[in-house]
């Protein structure tokens, strides 16, 4: 599977969810099962280094606006959500987490910005297919610490400051 593929995958399934990214998982899933256990690695792959890309203090506090919070764990689940929504939506948050105000259309933090199934969609349908465990995917571990300067979440003005379209649309 290359990336236009993984992308495909993503995009259809999304589609078909309406954007529910549980169903989106169970999709993925079910889309993956079709494929040889070497392509469901692939996915795995593609969608690990999105994940570890997009661990950056940049993006955390956006998903802090978005989600009024977010501890480690949602931030994780964020990051999985965010691959979910696409290309367009992932490389353009990563790039600028910002802009995240203008390509998200409506916005629910009780359903979105929480992609925990879609990162286990991988391992379930490896597991599923072949009834072992997926294998180590030989990429790099995300860092321990996200790249780029901390930001202060607890800090509103610097929220504000720091991402102005976020915080104008979502918390005004």
């Amino acid at each position: 599977m290359d990336e236009t593929e993984f992308w495909e995958l993503i995009d259809a399934t999304r589609e078909a969810a309406e954007g529910d990214p549980e169903e989106q998982a169970d999709l993925i899933v079910e889309r993956l099962l079709q494929l040889d256990p070497e392509a469901i690695l692939d996915f795995a792959r593609h969608f690990e280094a999105r994940y570890n890309r997009a661990y950056t203090w940049d993006l955390w506090g956006a998903a802090w606006v978005l989600l009024d919070g977010a501890s480690d764990d949602a931030f994780d689940f964020f990051r999985c959500w965010l691959i979910g929504q696409g290309r367009e939506v992932y490389e353009g948050g990563v790039h600028d987490p910002d802009s995240l105000a203008d390509l998200l259309g409506d916005f629910d933090e009780e359903v979105d910005g929480d992609g925990e199934e879609l990162g286990y969609a991988a391992d379930e349908a490896y597991e599923q297919l072949t009834g072992t465990v997926a294998p180590d995917l030989g990429i790099a571990p995300a860092a321990a610490e996200p790249e780029g300067t901390a930001v202060d979440f607890e800090n509103e003005a610097v929220l504000a400051e720091r991402y102005p379209r976020l915080w104008d649309r979502f918390k005004e």
